[in-house]
């Protein structure tokens, strides 16, 4: 702005993006394109910032990334946690792959008891 002869102090800056932030989000959500049918959601044991951590992950068919969590439990609770955010932001999917994990297999299964889907998923041995 400095470019065009404006100056502006960076507390109106920080006003502004409190203000518009909002406003911003929910415009690209009202935008965000359909999410394909059929999920794939894997988990892994990753290291962040010196600590490890589960990596919840959940992609379409097509590969793109619908949803992640990092969860410091590897247990019923943080699957259906996952779950019950990643289709609040994506919408119900028809069909959700997962892996053998127990945990997840549990949180699909209260998940599945709390939309009451029709069709609960496939498992298989690895992703």
């Amino acid at each position: 702005m400095v470019e065009r002869g404006v100056e502006v102090d960076h507390a109106t800056l920080n006003r502004w993006v409190v203000k518009y932030a909002p406003l911003i989000a929910a415009n690209a959500q009202a935008r965000k394109r359909p999410t394909a049918v059929s999920w794939r959601m894997g988990e892994t044991y990753i290291k962040v910032k010196g600590k490890w951590a589960y990596y919840y992950r959940a992609v379409d068919n097509t590969g793109k990334t619908l949803d992640f969590m990092l969860s410091e439990r590897r247990d019923r609770a943080a699957a259906r946690r996952f779950f019950k955010r990643a289709i609040g932001t994506n919408g119900v999917p028809d069909r959700v792959v997962i892996d053998k994990s127990g945990a997840n297999l549990a949180g699909l299964q209260c998940v599945n008891v709390i939309l009451k889907f029709t069709n609960s998923g496939n498992t298989i041995k690895i992703l």
